[in-house]
């Protein structure tokens, strides 16, 4: 899609209050600024919610994505009177229960593979329904061998629209991370969400190295920036264009989170207090 057709797109999203910013999105950061928070993985992989939660509180991040397979344990096995304490726990605190990091893809050529993969992700919008959650991650994860790459572009798109519209339902949000060798090229990642057509479904920002080109990010930004739901940031001195980034998003109205998803440190309280101090530093 070109880039006119993609800003036409943004001022209908803009429009219908379902651009990320928008006024009729939840989740509007203080003051119509974006906030940041964190990602379990890898951080916070090996700590109990209690103690993530405290220690987000603690350093001053405002909102938690919990990441499948760690150590709080809060996945689709749980049971009601687990779900309704989660949701308790995280209104009596700062943080925000932002969403769930699933590793759901839809990227296989095997049908049987593809159902499997949509019956986990609709289980975490049940349970991030349950929980008071915003959004659930899914991705791609690249191109599957000797299968066209059109075939593979329909296969996640149609997976997203599909799990899109269980979402809208359940008043949960879908979100494809922009990941996997080749499918996190920004024009790819745009293709996918331009054929998944869903208003439900959005983009997670991956900073990943293909964004950049000539040492920006603003042509990738013009491709993705109109589908941005949430954003993943990794080490802020990783030469990465943080602070070209940041402008962008402030530019745009983006208006909710930046999820710091970077390595487990041995002095996590640390380590956050000086994140954050720099991330406000890249921000100003």
């Amino acid at each position: 899609m070109c880039y006119i057709g993609l800003m036409k797109r943004r001022s209908f999203l803009a429009g219908a209050g379902i651009l990320a910013g928008a006024p009729g999105m939840a989740l509007r950061a203080a003051e119509g600024k974006f906030q940041l928070g964190c990602v379990t993985y890898n951080l916070l992989q090996n700590m109990d919610l209690e103690t993530a939660i405290k220690t987000c509180e603690d350093t001053g991040f405002s909102a938690i994505e919990l990441r499948t397979g760690h150590k709080h344990g809060i996945e689709p096995a749980i049971g009601p009177e687990e779900r309704a304490k989660v949701r308790e726990r995280f209104q009596k605190s700062k943080v925000r229960l932002l969403s769930y990091g699933t590793t759901c893809e839809f990227e296989s050529p095997d049908p049987a593979e593809r159902k499997k993969q949509m019956t986990l992700a609709k289980s975490f919008v049940d349970l991030a329904k349950d929980t008071g959650a915003l959004g659930v991650k899914v991705r791609p994860n690249g191109f599957p061998k000797d299968v066209p790459h059109n075939t593979t572009i329909r296969n996640i798109a149609m997976g997203l629209r599909e799990l899109g519209e269980y979402g809208q339902v359940k008043g949960i949000e879908i979100w494809m991370e922009v990941h996997g060798s080749g499918t996190q090229e920004p024009g790819v990642a745009a293709e996918i969400l331009a054929a998944a057509a869903n208003p439900n479904v959005g983009a997670c920002w991956n900073s990943n190295p293909t964004d950049v080109k000539d040492g920006s990010v603003r042509e990738s930004f013009k491709l993705l920036g109109p589908y941005i739901r949430n954003c993943h940031i990794n080490e802020l001195v990783s030469g990465y264009p943080y602070k070209e980034f940041f402008r962008l998003l402030r530019d745009s109205g983006y208006s909710r989170y930046t999820l710091a998803e970077v390595a487990e440190s041995k002095e996590p309280v640390r380590f956050m207090r000086y994140y954050k101090a720099l991330w406000e530093q890249l921000n100003s």
